[in-house]
């Protein structure tokens, strides 16, 4: 069992949604983003999504993108990333870490290298959003054998057909994208979730966790209310970019994470 196992049955135990957090290593700086990871568990954030600084990003809209280029103009690398984890992994073992990025820097640096790493620097899980299922022997099996769960995005136009090859060697949860589009678009739904996330849950036993196009705590509760779970990454982003206090941030993130726990 991993802590994001663990972390699920915790909060069902106890009857409460998660709350995942997502927010770029680096950004604006190493120091400063080590003390807003360290400071997310106190805020109430049940899993921490760790962004992995990228120069040709996909999914990401321009507050990630732009919070993505600031961590690589002041020197974020992979393994500045894995070292920020390890540094968290000191005061705290038991929230979930997932990495979000894409697949070249981990390419470069070699699969079983890269895992091998990231599990000694208390990474959980990996959200690599360009490796479809089709290829899964790249990266999603060799995961899971080194004790990580692989976690897929599910989108609106992932239909019937093609779910349960989405759903196949997933673990950990399934991050469904509320949205058509990049991250911090367009407002998720939750009466265009509801539906989606029911449709997925009846191919999996795995907790559906929403995420893009959530910014408010009235957002974070209505989503969480038709899912396990709630994401909230560019607005918290947004907060890093305006320059605002790390004790600030943190207060916004309680704020949304009070309200996805209020679901």
């Amino acid at each position: 069992m991993t802590r994001i196992d663990a972390k699920f049955a915790e909060l069902k135990a106890q009857g409460k949604k998660a709350f995942v957090a997502y927010v770029m290593a680096g950004d604006p700086d190493y120091d400063t983003s080590l003390e807003v990871v360290k400071g997310l568990p106190g805020a109430g954030v049940d899993i921490i999504e760790l962004g992995l600084p990228f120069t040709d990003p996909m999914a990401d809209g321009p507050t990630i993108q732009l919070a993505g280029q600031r961590a690589l103009d002041g020197g974020m690398t992979l393994q500045k990333t894995l070292d920020l984890a390890t540094e968290f992994r000191k005061t705290d073992d038991t929230t979930p870490i997932v990495m979000m990025g894409y697949y070249n820097p981990i390419y470069s640096r070699g699969v079983d290298t890269f895992l091998a790493d990231a599990k000694a620097a208390g990474i959980d899980g990996l959200i690599v959003v360009d490796l479809p299922p089709e290829e899964d022997s790249e990266l999603c099996i060799p995961a899971q054998a080194a004790g990580l769960n692989f976690i897929r995005l599910a989108t609106p136009t992932t239909d019937d057909k093609r779910l349960p090859k989405v759903l196949q060697n997933t673990s950990g949860f399934v991050y469904y994208v509320s949205i058509t589009g990049i991250t911090g678009s367009a407002e998720a739904q939750a009466t265009d979730v509801g539906p989606e996330v029911a449709r997925i849950k009846a191919n999996t036993d795995l907790p559906v966790i929403v995420g893009f196009g959530i910014n408010t705590p009235e957002k974070a509760q209505n989503i969480a209310s038709v899912a396990d779970g709630a994401v909230v990454g560019s607005a918290i982003v947004s907060q890093i970019a305006a320059g605002n206090s790390v004790a600030d941030v943190l207060g916004f993130v309680k704020s949304l994470a009070d309200g996805a726990h209020r679901a």
